[in-house]
């Protein structure tokens, strides 16, 4: 495989091409000079069809049949790292201010969604979390639960759907407690329990595509994704999540990630040491 890494005399045009490419095809934005990365992620699918170079590659791409081409490349240039209850705060958020005054809604289907949910343990921390609080608080009647998960890549959503995860995944973020509750072990790794997996549902979306099909939600993750896109497309996802969203819903979004400049139809406010953002009515 190592014979066949990206040519280090990519020309500049090959370079254009493909991040023209990368932004049409899944919304991502290349800066200048990321030669690099593509040499590291797209080395092992160059060799395993043969080809040297990102413009053979280009040219096979371009054909009416290269559906599934496209879609591995997608697969390699895009990031899938991921961890258990990343950044705390919006799990705490969700378990101590949003559950409740749900509930005193009475609200008989709550809908999260789970936007690049990647391998599922954004998902799967979010229903863990919706147990917990039926745990915690059995007296208050916390509804059906129906969480949304979605990403681009249909490879990484099958591993998402099994909910087997090996012991390097399982301690990214997940305590002990919520491992020997929340998982059955089997040999070296370990597999979310049904009461878990039963509340999620995964789909593949691109999220340049129509929402409206997914319906209403009173919670939305979009984390550590917009980071990759352009202003434009930023602005057009957080307008199009803010049409799915249900009256006052709310919103996370990564802790680097900002909405002010793109969108102003929510209100913005802190929780448990993070930023949470709800539609304004």
């Amino acid at each position: 495989m190592d014979g066949y890494a990206v040519s280090s005399d990519l020309t500049h045009q090959e370079y254009c091409a493909f991040r023209d490419f990368l932004e049409q095809a899944c919304g991502i934005v290349l800066g200048e000079n990321k030669q690099y990365l593509i040499n590291s992620r797209l080395r092992f699918l160059l060799g395993e069809l043969g080809i040297k170079s990102v413009g053979e590659l280009l040219v096979m791409v371009d054909r009416p049949s290269s559906a599934q081409l496209r879609q591995r490349i997608i697969d390699a240039m895009t990031t899938h790292e991921t961890l258990w209850f990343r950044d705390q705060y919006p799990f705490e958020a969700l378990k101590r201010m949003i559950l409740p005054g749900l509930v005193r809604s009475n609200i008989a289907t709550l809908r999260i969604w789970s936007a690049a949910c990647a391998s599922g343990q954004e998902p799967y921390s979010i229903s863990m979390i919706c147990e917990e609080y039926r745990r915690e608080y059995p007296s208050r009647a916390l509804g059906t639960v129906q969480i949304l998960a979605t990403d681009i890549s249909p490879t990484i959503l099958q591993m998402a759907r099994e909910g087997v995860y090996d012991n390097i995944a399982l301690t990214r973020g997940l305590t002990q407690d919520r491992r020997e509750r929340f998982f059955t072990e089997e040999n070296d790794k370990a597999r979310i329990k049904p009461e878990v997996m039963r509340q999620v549902i995964f789909r593949e979306l691109n999220l340049m595509q129509s929402f409206k099909s997914l319906g209403k939600f009173h919670v939305i993750f979009c984390r550590n994704v917009m980071i990759y896109f352009s202003d434009q497309l930023k602005a057009d996802i957080l307008n199009r999540i803010a049409d799915v969203l249900e009256l006052n819903g709310y919103l996370f979004l990564g802790g680097s990630e900002s909405i002010t400049r793109y969108c102003d139809r929510f209100e913005v406010s802190r929780a448990h040491g993070g930023m949470v953002f709800r539609l304004k009515s």
